[in-house]
């Protein structure tokens, strides 16, 4: 039995992650830290568990083998580094951290104290994710040319994101450093491709400290394009995906959630849209970590598309900053 303390409950998933922890066999959650005592208090009593006003107190519990953070975005390097050096295993939500060269000194930790470390990156584990992966496989498309990768929704608008998902000294972003998070790996994905550097817009339709409107664009050696969009305020925009390249197009959720394709590369999706059968989602990001606990493994492909989407969000973050595009190589690991 995995026995998980929790940090924080900050995030608007953090219980999501408390079920699936419920639900899991092999987990328990057991100890409770949190930044706002009175909502660790509240969370740890309902759990029945231990709450901890002291996070180095909780993370010298050697009954306890791994985290779940859900910590405000502008705390992970710390909690993260104190629990990789209490030998704890570390289940993260996105992003790891907002910039590089903090990502860079949370692996050095986890790396150095050999823990294991999974990131919360849901959609590449979704059927029409690992589908879209495999026509790409198949090279049906041609030469990738064009991605494009939206997910909005109406929090902002509906108020119903707690009013702390806007405080910028806690975020440190707002609606592409948090639901943009999965446009941008999955436009990262479907690249095929690191992009050389990244442009973004950010509008502020709410007013709020942080942008609930955002655009980036990702530019390839390549000559390929990723569009990422997110937003805060609107009520019915469908998740969407499209890959175009030289020779066909894939496309989701335009509006319905079914994955049709259409290339001059097979007779069968030559003349007309073909709708492709799309498979059963893969065990979740939390089962996963369970795994490589128990295993001994590691989560190399998640762990490296958890660091190129903080390199990406930061560049983003930068070029709406000062009004430009900014290249990778630019950032400081």
């Amino acid at each position: 039995m995995i026995r998980i303390g929790k940090i924080s409950y900050w995030h608007v998933h953090a219980w999501d992650y408390t079920k699936q922890a419920e639900a899991h066999p092999g987990a328990e959650i057991v100890a409770v830290w949190d930044e706002n005592p009175e909502r660790g208090q509240e969370a740890a009593d309902k759990q029945g568990v231990t709450f901890y006003a002291s996070l180095d107190e909780m993370l010298s519990r050697d009954d306890i083998d791994g985290v779940i953070v859900d910590a405000p975005t502008n705390m992970h390097r710390e909690v993260m580094i104190k629990a990789a050096e209490a030998g704890k295993h570390i289940f993260t939500e996105k992003v790891i951290a907002a910039t590089l060269s903090e990502v860079n000194d949370i692996i050095a930790a986890v790396e150095k104290n050999n823990v294991k470390l999974t990131v919360s990156l849901p959609r590449l584990n979704d059927g029409y994710t690992l589908a879209i992966r495999e026509l790409l496989d198949q090279e049906l498309l041609g030469k990738v040319t064009y991605v494009r990768v939206r997910l909005s929704h109406n929090g902002a608008t509906a108020n119903w994101l707690p009013a702390h998902f806007y405080k910028k000294e806690e975020t440190l972003g707002g609606a592409l450093i948090d639901l943009g998070c999965h446009p941008m790996y999955l436009t990262r994905l479907f690249l095929r491709e690191e992009p050389v550097d990244v442009s973004a817009q950010f509008g502020y339709i709410t007013g709020k400290e942080v942008e609930d409107n955002a655009v980036a664009t990702l530019s390839t050696k390549s000559g390929a394009v990723g569009v990422v969009e997110a937003g805060f305020v609107n009520n019915f925009s469908p998740f969407t995906v499209e890959v175009h390249g030289t020779e066909g197009t894939i496309l989701f959720g335009t509006p319905d959630s079914k994955l049709l394709l259409r290339t001059t590369r097979n007779e069968e999706y030559k003349d007309a849209w073909v709708e492709i059968p799309v498979p059963a989602n893969r065990e979740s990001a939390f089962e996963q970590w369970i795994s490589h606990i128990e295993q001994g493994t590691t989560a190399d492909e998640n762990i490296a598309m958890a660091i190129e989407l903080t390199k990406l969000m930061e560049a983003a973050n930068l070029s709406n900053a000062e009004r430009r595009a900014v290249k990778l190589n630019e950032l400081q690991g």
